[in-house]
């Protein structure tokens, strides 16, 4: 039942009009827009401050802005929320919820009616609830009862379906005509508890674990839990920890579709999977018998259409086997095979016969190879080449002999006719130093010195007691020309 959070701040019989003089002239009569000007200036004087409204939201229209009305069993207030205050609003809004709405009261000229304008739209009891809500769900989810990994899969053929639900709610009679239509022999065990109110949270519990115990012997191969929409205070036996942790528990994947598509409730947040209604959650859970009888007949159609194929395909073989000339005329074949094979062995010998020609003369020109390189001939050769090369330097060596006696002798006559005996036997002499080096100046004796005197026949001592040296002009020093490599000095050799 909606009802006024509070009285509106003014009295409508106390009004009072703005001060600005109107006219009372009864011949002249007010436009409309007079008229509307007067009531938006004594609705604003009365209405300064926002108000706060409780209603049930009724003929809802979602645009770019928001239009509706609340209402309650009395009266019914127009209401609009522009786009910049709608999203700020977090809260879903939609027909039939009781909300209180936040804003003020103007006069909308063009159309001629009081409204409110919203700026706040607040879910009646929301706050405590709210609160709580989202509490549990935050240890819930610490706790891994949202973790997807833990979700089990719905069956793909279930046979026998709990639903647990009030047996007066709409929705269990949205899940009968949804199996009916769909798989009338999956049977539905129908577990009766209380879907709103304070002893409804303890029973949904008790049947999901009673459910979750004898499952074998019931057969059971899931669960679906599911009531119509309502208030949050109507749905809030689901949002319930010990609901929470009897789904956790459960063995058997439980779908749960719990209130409008809008709505969200900790239950479907911990079932196996969540629907937005009964019947899509039995559409879940019930395979749908004429999309599998059309499956079937795809597949019978796609087996006959392969069988055929195949039949067609292995009759093309055996006909192209039958064609083949092994099955028509196998005794030409084997002809056919019997004169390859004559040929092959005519070609074979053949052959055989060019490769061992063939080898042999390589064999021959690699023997001839080999007696070329055999170390005997080889040693011969050296041998032969070797007396050769001596032969030769012997008689470079005697005519290298021959060609230096030859020399020798020419030298010992030259020798003989400029020598230095010969020199001494035609009456010259030559004297030596103290050294026993040629004398060649009287420069190079001092008084007192010994000098040796060479004769022909021998050789004087004399001691040097004075010294007399020719005028320069009077003689001239004689030129002594270097002997040649092959000529021997007058004066450098030894005296034996």
């Amino acid at each position: 039942m909606t009802r006024m959070m509070g009285r509106l701040p003014f009295d409508p019989d106390r009004v009072e009009l703005p001060k600005t003089p109107v006219r009372t002239d009864a011949d002249r009569p007010m436009t409309v827009s007079e008229v509307a000007g007067l009531i938006r200036d004594a609705v604003a004087a009365a209405a300064a401050n926002k108000i706060r409204v409780v209603g049930e939201v009724s003929n809802f229209s979602q645009r770019s802005h928001w239009f509706f009305s609340l209402k309650d069993e009395a009266a019914t207030l127009r209401c609009v929320c522009f786009a910049s205050a709608a999203r700020r609003i977090r809260a879903p809004v939609a027909n039939g919820m009781e909300v209180v709405a936040t804003g003020r009261l103007d006069f909308y000229d063009a159309q001629g009616h009081v409204q409110l304008y919203v700026d706040k739209i607040e879910p009646v009891g929301e706050g405590a609830l709210e609160l709580r809500f989202r509490a549990l769900c935050d240890e819930l989810r610490t706790l891994g009862y949202f973790d997807p990994q833990t979700k089990l899969p719905t069956p793909q053929f279930a046979r026998r379906i709990a639903v647990v639900t009030s047996r007066s709610a709409a929705a269990l009679q949205d899940v009968i005509d949804t199996r009916n239509r769909r798989w009338p022999g999956c049977e539905l065990l129908l577990v009766d508890v209380r879907v709103q109110g304070d002893r409804a949270a303890a029973q949904i519990a008790d049947a999901i674990s009673v459910l979750s115990r004898d499952s074998q012997q019931l057969g059971l191969d899931a669960i679906l839990l599911t009531r119509g929409g309502g208030s949050i205070e109507d749905l809030w036996a689901f949002n319930e920890r010990v609901v929470a942790d009897a789904i956790h528990r459960c063995p058997l994947p439980i779908v749960a579709a719990i209130g409008h598509e809008t709505d969200t409730t900790i239950a479907e947040l911990v079932a196996d999977a969540r629907c937005a209604t009964p019947t899509q959650a039995a559409m879940t859970l019930v395979p749908d018998a004429d999309a599998l009888r059309m499956q079937i007949d795809q597949y019978t159609l796609r087996m006959t259409q392969m069988l055929r194929r195949r039949v067609e395909h292995d009759r093309q073989r055996a006909d192209a086997v039958a064609r083949h000339p092994l099955f028509r005329r196998p005794l030409a074949m084997i002809d056919e095979a019997r004169d390859r094979i004559d040929r092959t062995a005519t070609d074979l010998a053949r052959s055989t016969r060019d490769r061992i020609g063939a080898g042999r003369a390589g064999l021959a020109e690699h023997r001839h190879a080999l007696a070329s390189v055999e170390p005997r001939s080889r040693l011969m050769l050296a041998r032969r080449r070797y007396g050769e090369a001596a032969s030769l330097l012997l008689a470079a060596a005697r005519r290298r002999l021959d060609e230096r006696r030859v020399a020798i002798d020419a030298l010992a006559r030259q020798l003989a006719s400029i020598g230095p005996a010969s020199v001494l036997n035609r009456g010259f002499s030559y004297t030596l130093d103290r050294d026993r080096k040629p004398l060649r100046s009287v420069a190079g004796v001092e008084h007192g010195d010994r000098i040796t005197t060479v004769l022909a026949d021998g050789k004087l001592q004399s001691t040097v007691t004075g010294a007399s040296k020719p005028l320069r002009a009077a003689r001239r020093k004689p030129r002594i020309d270097k002997p040649l490599p092959d000529q021997l000095d007058l004066f450098g050799g030894r005296d034996d």
